[in-house]
């Protein structure tokens, strides 16, 4: 919860509190944040315990933090049923950028291609094709 909370901003918050409950106020006020820290936590686990009574026993390894979209998904992609580590695992990162290196390069080699534009590409110009309409075709249904 406070993990990002660093030394300096501590001092600082542990300063201000002094200064404005005083010395003397100081640990009254501590303990009833802390009590009212404790109700609300209490009240969390007696709520979550609740929705997973009323959700039944189908739903009894259900966890709140799954819904969070990050752990959801980062579960179900661990999930065995769907193949997806050994998808994972026979895609190798490197040897498929070398092969996009080494066409690249080999483009960039022949000289039909490379043109005045020193071996770049120029994407800005549209392929030619004289049997392609320019204008799209007017769908109805889409509108």
């Amino acid at each position: 919860m406070f993990n990002d909370i660093g030394p300096l901003e501590l001092v600082t918050i542990v300063v201000l509190a002094v200064l404005v409950f005083g010395p003397d106020k100081l640990p009254k006020v501590i303990q009833d944040v802390m009590r009212t820290i404790r109700k609300i936590r209490e009240f969390s686990e007696s709520a979550k315990q609740d929705i997973r009574q009323e959700l039944g026993p189908e739903f009894k390894d259900f966890e709140f933090e799954d819904l969070n979209p990050k752990t959801f998904l980062r579960k179900q992609l661990d999930n065995e049923e769907l193949g997806l580590k050994e998808i994972r695992n026979g895609f190798d990162l490197k040897k498929e950028m070398a092969e996009v290196t080494d066409a690249v390069h080999s483009r960039d080699a022949d000289p039909g291609t490379s043109g005045s534009s020193g071996g770049r590409l120029d994407m800005t110009k549209k392929p030619e094709d004289p049997g392609r309409d320019e204008r799209p075709a007017f769908d109805p249904d889409a509108t």
